[in-house]
């Protein structure tokens, strides 16, 4: 950076090359991006949370409350289930002096801009799985991230009613009013996850409980 902090860096891993964007700072700088040799590649919002998640299947866009914009898949992937999703441009900045434009899976740029010269870095790559049997194992979440999950989802719910309330204060069917979609998908994902985890029983009554409360 302009400040002499290091904004990009390059590094060998075994046999793959990282790519790491961190913000401008001295000292613990905080990382806005990480992307893979192995296809696997991560941005940040300054807050922290994902911003674009990319794996060998594909990718998702999402926004700063952690509801999903949007998602793709790439050509030629191989998934096990579920719609082939193309991919539209996409085009964010980290900040004020790096970006990204992501146009394929062999086709991610990283830029960086300072002081009227340009750097860019092409941090894409074409993997993909010859079958369905080489995909990599879904990631699994433990019991205290499940819980906090459904509590998050609760929260959000009664502050959607919360909201309805100070609106409309004088709707008396405003309980009987759906919530967002985004919050319906949300609860609907998290029954999913309840079904596929290695859980206990009980927990997952709990946490059943706690949503639909």
């Amino acid at each position: 950076y302009p400040s002499g902090n290091l904004a990009i860096i390059v590094v060998r891993e075994k046999k793959r090359l990282i790519c790491i964007v961190q913000e401008d700072k001295p000292n613990n700088a905080e990382i806005l991006a990480v992307f893979k040799s192995n296809g696997r590649s991560t941005c940040y919002y300054p807050n922290g949370t994902v911003w674009i998640n990319m794996s060998i299947q594909g990718g998702q866009y999402l926004d700063q409350e952690g509801s999903r914009v949007r998602r793709w898949t790439w050509p030629n992937s191989i998934m096990s289930s579920g719609p082939q999703v193309p991919l539209s441009p996409i085009f964010i900045s980290l900040n004020q002096h790096v970006g990204v434009r992501i146009l394929g899976q062999d086709k991610i740029t990283v830029s960086f801009l300072a002081m009227g010269q340009q750097a860019k870095f092409n941090v894409g790559t074409k993997v993909q799985v010859s079958n369905v049997s080489q995909l990599p194992p879904p990631a699994w979440l433990g019991e205290d991230e499940l819980l906090l999950l459904a509590f998050r989802v609760r929260i959000l719910r009664l502050c959607d009613r919360l909201r309805g309330c100070l609106n409309f204060p004088s709707n008396k069917q405003w309980d009987k009013i759906k919530p967002p979609a985004y919050l319906i998908t949300q609860t609907l994902k998290i029954l999913q996850l309840c079904t596929t985890s290695d859980i206990s029983d009980e927990l997952r009554s709990s946490v059943r409980a706690i949503i639909n409360a």
